[in-house]
């Protein structure tokens, strides 16, 4: 069967990553540290994916110019502790390494920033099957679509021959912005509903969903 896309392209907090309640987490408890609002659970998952600034100008609004490296800073103490725990979810390995060996140009857009990205890709291992990736401090932050539109200049790849899998409306919105076709993953940070309402090719609960799907429509 004809191939009908050479670039897949894979958030990586809340799609490959089983990282969201610890994002999240570590935002409420920064703000606790520091008598600031605490945001819902909603809010707080609502920002993941965005550049962290971004992140933060929408989950704690309260929070001023002056008071920003602060935050950070106890942001970074709670995420750090536990990034060590954060496992990939089930089949994300598998499937990345499968999609490699079929010869499909794999990256990554993501909200991390390069250090993070590239400190969370050694620890899994995963590293060597993606060819090109880009992060919110390297270019704009979702849901512009410059993260895809420089992955795709860089790979040579035309945008009807790209696929973006995320667990936002901030993914899917980029990948509308870019021209390029997007499936939607219900495990990860927003909810099903939301991602419904932008009308990616179709919602999967699982990476062992996504595997199939692949192997059917990719």
């Amino acid at each position: 069967m004809k191939r009908r896309y050479d670039l897949i392209v894979f958030d990586w907090d809340g799609t490959v990553m089983d990282s969201t309640a610890v994002i999240s987490g570590s935002i409420q408890a920064a703000c606790r540290d520091l008598d600031l609002p605490v945001p819902t659970d909603e809010t707080a998952r609502h920002v993941i994916g965005l550049g962290l600034q971004q992140a933060l100008n929408h989950a704690v609004p309260s929070l001023t110019e002056a008071g920003y490296d602060a935050f950070v800073n106890r942001y970074r103490h709670h995420f750090l502790s536990q990034e060590n725990a954060m496992p990939l979810f089930v089949g994300a390995a598998e499937t990345i390494a499968e999609l490699h060996s079929q010869g499909y140009w794999l990256a990554v857009a993501t909200g991390k920033t390069r250090h993070g990205l590239n400190r969370a890709m050694q620890a899994c291992g995963l590293q060597s099957y993606f060819h090109a990736s880009r992060t919110a401090d390297e270019t704009h932050s979702k849901p512009h679509p410059a993260m895809l539109l420089e992955i795709m200049n860089e790979l040579g790849i035309t945008a009807h021959r790209a696929l973006m899998v995320g667990d936002t409306t901030h993914d899917l919105n980029m990948a509308k912005s870019a021209g390029v076709s997007a499936l939607g993953v219900t495990y990860g940070a927003h909810p099903p509903h939301h991602l419904s309402a932008l009308q990616p090719l179709a919602l999967l609960d699982s990476f062992t969903e996504l595997r199939a799907w692949f192997k059917i429509h990719a």
